[in-house]
């Protein structure tokens, strides 16, 4: 399952996704991995959530993305959970780019059994019709 957070820049995605990680990982059983664009959220998030800072991978393009995600899962066969923030950023990839990327990332969790909680900075009237069903919300 992929869930979308958007809205534009400074509208406070990042806080929503900070406060559903931190409440999800005190019901889940297995792990959950936060990919941000810095470490700058260290500190907020619940120490059983692993942060990775991608900015330090030299991630190019979203097919490099999309392979660091799936060597991630790789790697935790008891992965639950996965929070990206900033995915066009993290993913270096533009808004043209999010309906592909978001059908890619659906595919890799219904494949591994790994739930995507994605902020997406874009306004909500902007999503296309083909995802704007996996919004759950809208800033």
């Amino acid at each position: 399952m992929v869930q979308l957070i958007v809205g534009d820049k400074g509208k406070g995605k990042t806080k929503v996704l900070l406060d559903k990680v931190n409440k999800e990982i005190k019901e889940i059983n297995g792990n959950v991995v936060y990919l941000d664009k810095s470490s700058e959220h260290m500190f907020e998030l619940n120490n059983k959530i692993r942060l990775i800072n991608v900015c330090e991978y030299n991630i190019a393009n979203a097919d490099q993305f999309l392979g660091f995600v799936t060597g991630i899962i790789s790697q935790d066969h008891d992965l639950e959970q996965m929070y990206l923030d900033c995915l066009m950023k993290i993913a270096n990839i533009d808004s043209d780019q999010i309906v592909p990327i978001i059908q890619s990332i659906d595919k890799i969790s219904e494949a591994f059994k790994v739930d995507f909680v994605v902020s997406v900075t874009m306004d909500s009237n902007n999503i296309p019709s083909e995802i704007k069903d996996k919004v759950i919300e809208a800033l």
